[in-house]
């Protein structure tokens, strides 16, 4: 692995709820005691895709996945225009790196509209399924962008079938409550209304929860529902768009959704059960050293740590709302990190995180 010391105590203001300063974090803290960044590989396969999105652990060999290893996905491709990547990579926690999947857009299972771009929306099952979201664009702006899908992988990378409509328009990230031989799927999606609103805000955002019922060879949808809605979400020339993202199962079904156009982190109540929209749900905290939160994940105390798309930190933030940790994850660029973040993953059984920096195209670890 490359080496390199975590930037402490640079300049990026204050918590204004824990009135701490980069670097600085209260007692109890999850990322508290930690303080370095290792790179451990480059996220690009040989087809030269770019601009890593999304992270999953692997929860248990099957097929061609491995136990503790990371998959990765990528937003571009090659020519570097987004919505236009194809790859999954696996990266090993010694850095072996694999290309887990390349998904063929002209010989998908179903509809997918528009084709293949891979988003932050990752997750592993323990049955082996990979499920992946889709927006995709044709010539890497927001002009082009279409519905996309979800697409369903087998533990060998093979696209087996795709979920497009239910709602599914522009899924952007995603997360998982896996039972076993049940899983609910949480995803965010970005398109509603955005394209023919562009370049305002429209606030149409959702979250829907799609259940399904898996086996060894199985994958069966059989509910969705719309436990979100009303969220902010717009075109950016530069980020493509700008909606909710990130989100993150609390132990007692609360979702916590990263809504990066107001600055805040939200929270859905009863995200297993409810049978409907709990709109943009209940605020748990806003602005501090949040900075356009983009992904999201819950640590094992139950703290909520996002990644700012303004600038290289990771936050941490209590369920109550309190800001009680930043660190800085990437320094480089102007303004430093800023566009560097994306999605992110607690390691199992570590006191560590994974995350992407598409700064540099790599899967790096804060430990």
């Amino acid at each position: 692995m490359q080496w390199r010391t975590l930037a402490v105590g640079a300049a990026a203001g204050l918590l204004s709820l824990a009135g701490m300063s980069t670097g600085q974090s209260a007692p109890g803290s999850f990322v508290g005691p930690l303080h370095t960044v290792d790179t451990i590989a480059s996220t690009v396969p040989a087809n030269g895709d770019v601009n890593p999105y999304g992270v999953a652990v692997v929860p248990e060999d099957r097929g061609s996945l491995r136990q503790g290893s990371v998959l990765v996905s990528n937003f571009n491709a090659a020519s570097n225009l987004q919505g236009t990547g194809t790859t999954i990579v696996q990266i090993s926690p010694s850095g072996a790196v694999s290309t887990f999947a390349r998904i063929d857009p002209a010989h998908l299972p179903g509809p997918c509209p528009g084709g293949v771009g891979l988003t932050t929306a990752l997750v592993v099952l323990r049955s082996g399924w990979v499920v992946m979201g889709s927006l995709p664009t044709t010539d890497g702006t927001s002009a082009t962008a279409r519905a996309g899908c979800l697409i369903v992988l087998d533990s060998h990378g093979r696209a087996r079938q795709t979920l497009a409509g239910y709602g599914i328009n522009g899924p952007w990230d995603m997360t998982v409550r896996d039972g076993g031989d049940y899983v609910d799927l949480f995803v965010t999606n970005v398109l509603n209304g955005t394209l023919a609103g562009s370049p305002a805000t429209v606030r149409k955002g959702t979250v829907l929860r799609l259940g399904a019922a898996v086996g060894d060879d199985t994958f069966q949808l059989r509910s969705v529902t719309r436990i979100g809605s009303g969220f902010a979400e717009r075109t950016d020339p530069a980020a493509l768009v700008v909606g909710p993202t990130g989100v993150g199962l609390g132990r007692d079904g609360t979702l916590y959704v990263a809504d990066s156009v107001d600055n805040r982190i939200t929270a859905i109540p009863h995200a297993l059960t409810r049978p409907d929209s709990a709109g943009t749900g209940q605020v748990i905290t806003t602005g501090g050293n949040l900075n356009t939160p983009l992904g999201l994940a819950v640590a094992p105390g139950g703290d909520i740590l996002t990644v700012n798309a303004g600038d290289g930190n990771l936050v941490e933030t209590t369920p109550s709302g309190t800001q009680i940790a930043v660190r800085t994850l990437d320094s480089s660029g102007t303004p430093p990190g800023a566009g560097a973040l994306f999605g992110l993953a607690v390691r199992p059984g570590a006191r560590a995180v994974y995350f992407v920096d598409d700064a540099t195209n790599t899967l790096d670890i804060l430990h």
